[in-house]
């Protein structure tokens, strides 16, 4: 059973940062590229980052690129996003994601940027 589970969403102040996990179970972690994937309040999901499989390449939005980084921890079967210089449009919930068909979604973490 493939299971994708986030933690470490929040409130934080803009400016602030934050670090994503995403624990992965059930599929061959090293084998599958993975992404974060957001959700803004009342706005369509978009694509934040991606990672290769090795964790040698990555990809990210212009919206979050600079400021966001994503990884992995193969030997854990972690996926990370860490989060700065936090921005209120950064408010969503984040989602990350398994690419390898069989596609998978984690159940998501909110994440609140606010004064």
């Amino acid at each position: 059973q493939v299971q994708l589970v986030e933690s470490g969403g929040g409130l934080v102040q803009p400016g602030g940062s934050l670090r994503l996990s995403c624990a992965a179970s059930g599929f061959t972690f090293d084998g599958s590229g993975m992404r974060w994937y957001r959700v803004p309040p009342g706005k369509e999901r978009e694509w934040v980052a991606s990672i290769v499989a090795s964790g040698t390449y990555t990809s990210y939005a212009d919206s979050v690129r600079g400021r966001f980084t994503i990884s992995r921890d193969n030997a854990k079967n972690m996926l990370y996003l860490e989060m700065n210089n936090l921005k209120p449009e950064d408010t969503a919930v984040y989602y990350c994601y398994k690419s390898k068909i069989p596609e998978q979604w984690g159940q998501g973490t909110q994440v609140t940027v606010s004064s």
